[in-house]
């Protein structure tokens, strides 16, 4: 399968409650005209991005209320179950830099963030 523009993500997971953001390009200048080099801009706390792929969430223990015991089930995804994320692909995040491990795939950037570091989602959809 070769690589576009499209399908360059579908093959990664994100694992637990983390996201996948793609960094939004900052701005050069400030309101008062300063030009800032990218290293400057980069280490602001609060960055901003959209989300590209979101982990399956929180993950809680399974309901074991079932006859056979847990290793003899066949189906692994009763084992674990998770409490979903607010966060949706698509969504603009302001996140705290801190806690992102940047990553390059495909010569692109991207942010890991865990969901406790979302501080706002703008979410565009129809109303």
């Amino acid at each position: 399968m070769r690589v576009s523009e499209k399908n360059k993500l579908e093959k990664i997971i994100i694992v637990g409650d983390r996201v996948l953001i793609k960094p939004k390009s900052a701005r050069e200048q400030t309101k008062s005209g300063l030009y800032l080099p990218p290293g400057v801009q980069e280490k602001e706390k609060v960055q901003e991005g959209y989300i590209m792929k979101v982990g399956p969430g929180y993950p809680i223990p399974a309901d074991y209320g079932f006859d056979e015991e847990a290793w003899e089930r066949e189906d692994e995804e009763e084992m674990v179950r998770y409490i979903p994320l607010q966060s949706k692909e698509g969504d603009l995040a302001i996140y705290l830099q801190r806690d992102a491990i940047e990553i390059n795939y495909l010569n692109e950037k991207y942010y890991i963030v865990p969901q406790s570091a979302v501080l706002m989602l703008v979410r565009e959809e129809d109303l």
